[in-house]
């Protein structure tokens, strides 16, 4: 019995099939069937039902699955422990973070992190604010990064990361050009590009301003964006509104940036914080990523010039 077998054991009870198992560990589906019955058989157990579609895990194997997750929890905080007394930041960490931040910090800040701490193996997932709590209580997760203050993250343990500016992208330059500063009461809000419901964007974009249906859509076309970047596009080529946060500026060419727009004073925002349900082995590694992109982001963001000019915007 070694390590590698439990961690094929965890994998094809999660994807309830040999092949998408074997997939997700890196090996070919011979060698992690041939893994799993060599375990089987040296504890003459039956770990998993293979005549049923999907997959079945048995009831011994239940129980099995189970001792074999502490294990491997075990096994990771013995590392971290010896990482720590080597002093050196390793070993691996999943994180899951809201689209429309990771979008903007995962090729820049978390790179850099990641650059600076060679042994450290992050696992990262965009994931909705909602299916980000969820994870983190199914243990599929160490840390999100989502928008807070959200009420259904009452019960995790929250680090402030950064307040970010939202903003107008807007096609009708010439009109917006009168006036630097937008009035919420004043925007044609028949003409705005939402992000898809779930979104903690959207719902904070909703908080700014009364929405109606975009009349710039087909009445046959049943469209919601998943990302920023789409948002931008469909103002680029059909017109409108939408909204932007202040990070996304620096992905955007000159003319575009002609398009932004700020909301006039107080300047509506939104507060960015890393989420994790306990302090746990992985603690250092998640206090270090915290502390990076809060420093590395304190002085680029218009918010930390006068935070008395600004408003904050909840998700929920």
């Amino acid at each position: 019995m070694n390590i590698q077998q439990l961690e094929y054991l965890i994998a094809v009870d999660k994807y309830k099939h040999f092949g998408k198992a074997a997939q997700a560990c890196f090996i070919t589906q011979p060698t992690l069937s041939a893994m799993i019955q060599k375990f089987e058989d040296e504890l003459d157990v039956k770990v998993f039902d293979r005549t049923t579609h999907p997959i079945r895990t048995t009831d011994v194997g239940l129980q099995i699955i189970d001792q074999a997750k502490v294990i491997i929890e075990a096994v990771n905080e013995l590392k971290n422990k010896a990482n720590l007394l080597n002093n050196i930041l390793g070993g691996t960490i999943n994180l899951g973070i809201i689209p429309t931040v990771s979008s903007f910090i995962l090729p820049t800040e978390i790179f850099h992190f990641l650059e600076d701490n060679p042994k450290i193996l992050m696992n990262v997932k965009e994931m909705t604010t909602d299916n980000i709590i969820k994870a983190l209580k199914a243990g599929e997760l160490d840390a999100g990064i989502i928008s807070t203050p959200y009420d259904n993250a009452n019960e995790f343990y929250q680090d402030f990361l950064f307040n970010e500016e939202l903003m107008i992208y807007s096609s009708d330059t010439e009109a917006n050009k009168k006036n630097t500063f937008i009035v919420p009461d004043e925007l044609n809000v028949e003409k705005v590009w939402l992000l898809e419901e779930g979104n903690c964007l959207r719902n904070q974009f909703e908080n700014i301003c009364h929405l109606k249906e975009n009349r710039l859509k087909p009445k046959n076309l049943d469209f919601l964006a998943s990302n920023i970047q789409t948002l931008v596009h469909m103002v680029d080529k059909v017109g409108g509104i939408s909204i932007l946060p202040e990070l996304a500026l620096n992905q955007l060419s000159e003319e575009q940036k002609s398009k932004v727009f700020r909301f006039k004073k107080p300047f509506p925002y939104r507060e960015i914080s890393i989420i994790y349900y306990k302090p746990t082995f992985k603690q250092k590694i998640i206090d270090e990523l915290g502390s990076f992109i809060k420093n590395s982001l304190s002085k680029k963001l218009n918010f930390n010039e006068n935070p008395k000019d600004y408003v904050s915007i909840k998700p929920q």
